[in-house]
């Protein structure tokens, strides 16, 4: 575990609702303070964090005097859309109190299933995190109704660790990490410290359910795990009310149980890449950015482009072809095939000039470029 989060320069931090809101009596400032506290300090440390907080419907039931969970789609986004306001104002206040600014993103898994919206979702929390802003990110839970009975926010904040390519997922519980059985029903339990992330064993393990105030549990951590797992990021899961739980994960501190990333973090996203996007059209470029790709590790730029084949749109995954019709690489598109056609052997610069607005300064990033 020292290695792991003592190396880790970004990193997701996900508090469930029991946190959040003391089991359900309302948004606890003194625990968002501390947590805010210890966000402010790695921040300016130089690390890059982000928040994935649930609480909003706790927090909404509580606002409402509602003293069960309601079980019918309506109430449940009427509680999201009334505790989400007490939810971000309570970050927002702590967050300045320590002078951080920040920002509240709501997403919904459709966001990041679609690519253009995932590009979308991507730049701007990347953005963010340049502005030394610290985003806050919860489930729209007011508009979707899947995510609310199926979903859960351990699975979002995997999506979120594998959409910035963090390096450790961070899952703040109720519990003090994994054991190999139901400590509450086995005392003897033995404690899980360090694991391979995927390993199915551990899914043997975690079974059961959340509290009556989430949908989550051990189960989900699990598979949130494994989900981060895929894009190189390694996950803790530890106890939400350790003394400076972050700062000390972030010291080196073995605190919880560290499930390891089994594939080096560039290549699992490299491979995720090739395994899941299908190809949509091609550009073809100039030798000039053929050594710029393949010797120096580049991002594709406009002004290199020299052909468009096909009608991609933005987010769709084109290749990238060699003045030889020779296949470089494949990544995805920041701006669709018509948009490419004009801006084409034009440099960034002239980007806004030419198509009213400037989504990215590349055509492809070398975050999101698999050379063949």
């Amino acid at each position: 575990m020292p290695e792991v989060l003592a190396q880790a320069r970004r990193i997701v931090v996900k508090v469930g609702s029991s946190l959040v809101t003391n089991e359900g009596r309302g948004v606890d400032a003194q625990a968002i303070g501390n947590w805010s506290r210890q966000l402010a300090e790695l921040a300016r440390g130089g690390r890059e964090v982000i928040m994935v907080s649930s609480g909003a419907i706790a927090e909404g039931m509580k606002r409402l005097g509602w003293q069960a969970r309601p079980r019918e789609l309506h109430e449940l986004q009427a509680a999201a859309a009334v505790g989400q306001m007490g939810l971000a104002q309570m970050y927002e206040t702590q967050l300045r109190s320590h002078g951080m600014a920040s920002a509240q993103v709501l997403l919904t898994h459709a966001d990041l299933a679609d690519r253009e919206r995932y590009l979308n979702a991507r730049s701007t929390l990347l953005t963010l995190l340049q502005l030394k802003v610290i985003p806050v990110i919860n489930e729209n839970d007011t508009v979707v109704n899947e995510e609310i009975k199926f979903g859960d926010n351990d699975t979002l904040g995997a999506l979120v660790a594998n959409l910035v390519d963090a390096d450790a997922l961070v899952i703040l519980t109720d519990q003090r990490g994994l054991y190999e059985a139901d400590p509450r029903k086995h005392p003897d339990a033995r404690f899980i410290d360090r694991a391979q992330a995927g390993d199915p064993e551990l899914e043997r393990m975690a079974g059961g359910t959340g509290s009556s105030l989430g949908r989550g549990g051990m189960i989900t951590k699990i598979l949130a795990a494994r989900r981060a797992a895929g894009s190189g990021a390694s996950t803790v899961i530890a106890w939400g009310r350790e003394p400076d739980v972050l700062l000390r994960l972030c010291g080196g501190e073995a605190i919880g149980t560290l499930l390891v990333a089994a594939v080096p973090k560039l290549a699992a996203r490299k491979q995720w890449m090739v395994d899941q996007l299908q190809l949509r059209g091609a550009v073809v470029v100039d030798a000039g950015a053929v050594a710029k790709l393949r010797e120096e590790g580049k991002s594709l730029l406009p002004i290199g482009v020299v052909e468009v084949q096909g009608d991609f749109a933005r987010g769709d995954v084109i290749a990238v072809r060699g003045p030889d019709a020779t296949e470089l690489a494949r990544g995805l598109a920041n701006y669709a095939a018509p948009e490419v056609r004009l801006i084409a052997r034009k440099p960034s610069s002239q980007i806004e000039a030419l198509l009213g607005y400037a989504n990215e300064p590349e055509l492809i990033h070398r975050d999101n470029l698999v050379l063949r």
